[in-house]
């Protein structure tokens, strides 16, 4: 049987695509309707049009690209921007082409979680940047060195997630992140 693998890229049940130099070379259908772009928009355009603020673009592009270098694959979930400008959470996966310039070229995967993890509250970029990781099961003194910042700041970001989720306890606060509510 001969496989056609460019019908398999474009029917995958997840959203995939193609980059170089953090631009998009080609993607599938299934990106195109998470994301509510036409594939001829998306050709070509920085994946900054995916985010929700070119900070966090250019943040989450300088962090991942030592764990590309060493490792040549990076995941994470992190919230993304429709074209409608709705945020949601998504579960990102990419592997670079080439470690040594990990951003260079690479395949990415898109999982839209906003059925199981919708976006309840309003954040800012540095609350969404921390709300991840505290997903990941990360300490503010962890999150701290992760983004750079002392964990202090980190403790008064997580407060802020806690009123606006109005959560008690850093595990409510967790268990709202993941279940919307």
């Amino acid at each position: 049987m001969d496989v056609d693998y460019r019908q398999a890229f474009d029917m995958a049940p997840i959203g995939l695509c193609l980059s170089r130099n953090r631009s998009i070379v080609d993607c599938n259908r299934q990106l195109c309707e998470m994301f509510g772009f036409s594939r001829e928009v998306l050709i070509g355009q920085s994946f900054m049009t995916l985010y929700p603020s070119a900070d966090e673009y250019e943040r989450l592009g300088a962090r991942m690209a030592p764990i590309l270098n060493a490792k040549g694959h990076y995941a994470d979930d992190r919230i993304m921007k429709r074209a409608s400008g709705e945020v949601f959470w998504c579960h990102v996966t990419g592997r670079a082409l080439n470690r040594d310039a990990p951003h260079e070229s690479g395949i990415w995967s898109f999982e839209d979680l906003s059925s199981q993890r919708p976006v309840k509250a309003e954040l800012t970029a540095r609350e969404r940047e921390v709300a991840a990781r505290l997903l990941d099961g990360m300490t503010s003194k962890e999150i701290g060195k992760a983004l750079v910042i002392s964990h202090r700041t980190v403790e008064i970001y997580r407060a802020r997630l806690m009123r606006k989720y109005k959560a008690n306890t850093t595990a409510d606060l967790v268990h709202k992140l993941t279940a919307g509510q």
